[in-house]
């Protein structure tokens, strides 16, 4: 089993930055995906972004243009960088990886425990 920590959270006023980190607990065979997703208060949990193995990127309409993910396989990390943060990007914000753990298993999602992100105006 692997276990995924968030960091970087807290709170921050609108037009400020954070940067989200998420860490592996051990050695993985092979990472796919990187996913990021955050969920508000009375809200479902929505992607935020994603990172493939090849480093293409995809993001949710609404923070295009001021996120950006990257990962590091060789560190087994995965981050998200936040510009121009608003109100309404509060959150607590989850990774999640598409993991196999060794070769020959099957893949599987790990999620970490997240970490929260707070905007003020």
């Amino acid at each position: 089993q692997v276990q995924l920590e968030e960091s970087g959270g807290g709170l921050v006023q609108a037009g400020g930055s954070l940067r989200l980190s998420c860490a592996a607990s051990r050695s993985i065979f092979s990472i796919n995906d990187m996913d990021w997703y955050r969920q508000a208060p009375g809200k479902q949990r929505e992607l935020v972004a994603t990172i493939t193995s090849g480093g293409s990127t995809n993001y949710a309409d609404s923070v295009k243009g001021r996120f950006t993910i990257s990962r590091d396989n060789a560190k087994r990390m995965a981050y998200l960088q936040m510009n121009s943060l608003k109100p309404e990007d509060t959150a607590k914000y989850y990774c999640k990886w598409q993991v196999k753990l060794y070769s020959g298993y099957s893949w599987r999602n790990y999620w970490g425990q997240g970490t929260q992100v707070t905007v003020s105006s």
